[in-house]
């Protein structure tokens, strides 16, 4: 008989994990589903390969602790302020009338008050997982319906915090629900006095072993704090969940966070993946045929009542009927932290068995449906908005809630280049370009790119330049990218304005102009084509950079003698006087010219 007993488990949630989530990959059904899957095959009630659950219950919860800690890692107090009307607003709007009618609704199928509040706050949480993952899909992230999702999906995770407060305090025999509340609330003020005291100490610890220069040491660092922090809280009573959440706000305002948040992630996929594996293994399937009518009632009845809430909300919040009612069906399933809700709720007796294990399955088919729902949303979506496709009018309500965004002027291939850095980087940007099946495809795909004159003020003022933290102009004509940065420079004086340069003259034009930052692109790319030459030929590694420096230092004063071919400069010389421009980089090019 093997010692390590421990291995077979570990290698059977291995292989389903490879086997199952990779074919839910394949399929675009979302790696959440797909650990759900695994577990319910090789669980008790499944094939029955692995039969003790509890033994990797506590393993588990600690893929929970790690979603908690990204979670408070993508939190600052710059993002919520910037995001609040719609994060405090319309996602605590959502939150609490959601939770009412679905709390409500199940009182009056039977369920007794302290389940009733349970099961309303777990099924008005979406799942972020799906949610983003749909949205990145899309190319959507940035967009003003991605901002909206997000700003319900903050909201809620949020919301996490004080219910994961409440579900023990309502296991208590005696526990009365107001007393429940106001408990809650005095321990979620205890965390915020702690989160301060935390901010004057956990920065000078970090840089002190950041001075070190090792990596493992500060991996370790980062994990000492997670679970060091969840500890305490445990210790005070609280949860590992809720410690943290709290390393995570700790680090958030700090310079090494987006290190950290690389260095937890495989801990964060693989626990969090064993935490959704171990759900799957409890769910039931035997009690879902049994009770097939029952679970149908709470799937429907959950998108219906989140569908009609969510988009008339976002109706009430001034958003338009396309978008309120694409955000009702993209955040109408019930979300991962209601397996966590739930779970705690069967463990300190709130809810029954035969309850939990029917929530439990109800929110699992959700999730399973949301790709449907989702592609339903936007057609609808579209067809609602066709009329207005692109438009300024859609600028306007686009940019409306927009802050330190960026505009990119130009939507060829360099726009397109910065619109998909700032989308991975999670920068929210409005581009503008005047050709329309540029402008069309854009809209296909997604992207938040809108038919406007990038010299017109009024265009300028509908994308929120006046609140945007920088310009991208990358307009192909000479000519028009000069005059989009001197009227950005006359009306937003305080915005930074980076700009694409053509050779030396057009540099000194942009200048005068008043751009902040200025690439000439050919002269970038042929130094680092020389950049590539020189090292080819032997030149030694440190020196190239060197030289290519030396070059910028000097305003590529040696490249102003370059010769350019005869047809170029006829080229060059008829784009000086070139007629208005302001749209996409490359919108002045012959019909015949390739496509971005």
């Amino acid at each position: 008989m093997s010692d390590t007993p421990y291995l077979y488990d570990v290698l059977v949630f291995l292989a389903a994990a490879v086997l199952v989530v990779s074919l839910f990959r394949s399929l675009h059904a979302g790696p959440v589903l797909g650990y759900l899957v695994a577990g319910m095959l090789i669980g008790p009630f499944g094939l029955g390969i692995i039969e003790d659950v509890e033994a990797t219950r506590d393993l588990a919860k600690l893929g929970v602790v790690f979603l908690l800690f990204t979670i408070g890692l993508e939190l600052s107090f710059a993002r919520l302020k910037a995001m609040r009307f719609h994060v405090f607003g319309l996602g605590t709007a959502q939150v609490a009338i959601s939770g009412l009618a679905l709390g409500a609704l199940a009182w009056i199928l039977g369920a007794d008050a302290k389940a009733a509040i349970l099961i309303g706050a777990a099924l008005a949480l979406s799942s972020t997982a799906i949610v983003l993952q749909i949205l990145s899909e899309r190319g959507e992230i940035a967009s003003h319906a991605g901002r909206i999702s997000l700003a319900i999906l903050l909201l809620q995770d949020l919301a996490v915090v004080p219910l994961l407060l409440l579900v023990p305090l309502l296991g208590e025999e005696q526990a009365s629900i107001p007393a429940a509340l106001g408990l809650a609330g005095l321990k979620a003020a205890a965390l915020v006095g702690i989160v301060l005291i935390g901010r004057l100490l956990v920065r000078p610890l970090f840089r002190v072993i950041a001075a070190q220069r090792s990596p493992e040491l500060l991996v370790a660092l980062a994990l000492l704090v997670v679970l060091g922090t969840s500890w305490a809280t445990e210790l005070a009573g609280l949860t590992l969940a809720l410690g943290a959440f709290l390393a995570g706000l700790l680090l958030a305002e700090t310079e090494f966070r987006h290190q950290v948040e690389a260095d937890i992630q495989p801990f964060r996929g693989i626990l969090l993946g064993l935490f959704f594996m171990t759900v799957g293994m409890s769910m039931d399937l035997g009690l879902a045929v049994g009770q097939a009518l029952p679970l149908a009632a709470i799937v429907v009845g959950l998108i219906l009542v989140k569908t009609v809430t969510i988009a008339a909300l976002c109706r009430l919040f001034g958003l338009s009927s396309a978008l309120s009612l694409g955000q009702g069906l993209l955040l109408s399933q019930g979300g991962e932290f209601a397996f966590v809700l739930f779970g705690l709720g069967l463990s300190f007796g709130v809810l029954a068995y035969d309850t939990g294990q029917l929530l439990l399955l109800g929110v699992a088919v959700t999730m399973a449906l949301t790709p449907l729902l989702a592609a339903l949303g936007r057609r609808i979506s579209d067809a609602l908005a066709r009329e207005d496709r692109g438009g300024v009018g859609r600028l306007a309500e686009e940019a409306e809630d927009l802050r330190n965004h960026v505009l990119i002027a130009g939507f060829g291939r360099v726009g397109q280049t910065i619109a998909k850095l700032l989308t991975a980087s999670q920068v929210p940007y409005i581009a503008l370009d005047l050709e329309a099946r540029r402008i069309a495809e854009g809209r296909n795909r997604g992207l938040p790119v809108y038919y406007g004159d990038a010299s017109q003020p009024n265009v300028l003022r509908a994308a929120g330049a006046e609140r945007a933290r920088a310009a991208a102009i990358t307009i192909d004509n000479p000519r028009g990218a000069a005059r989009a940065v001197a009227l950005l420079r006359q009306h937003f004086p305080d915005l930074k304005i980076f700009v694409r340069a053509r050779d030396r003259a057009h540099i000194a034009e942009l200048h005068a102009a008043g751009a902040d930052a200025i690439v000439p692109e050919a002269m970038e790319a042929s130094l680092q084509l020389a950049g590539q030459v020189l090292r080819s030929a032997g030149s030694a590694e440190h020196e190239v950079p060197q030289v290519i420096d030396e070059f910028r230092r000097e305003d590529y004063a040696a490249l102003a003698e370059v010769i350019p071919a005869e047809g170029k400069a006829r080229g060059q010389a008829a784009d000086a006087g070139a007629g208005k421009g302001g749209g996409g980089d490359g919108h002045n090019a012959p019909p015949d010219a390739p496509g971005p």
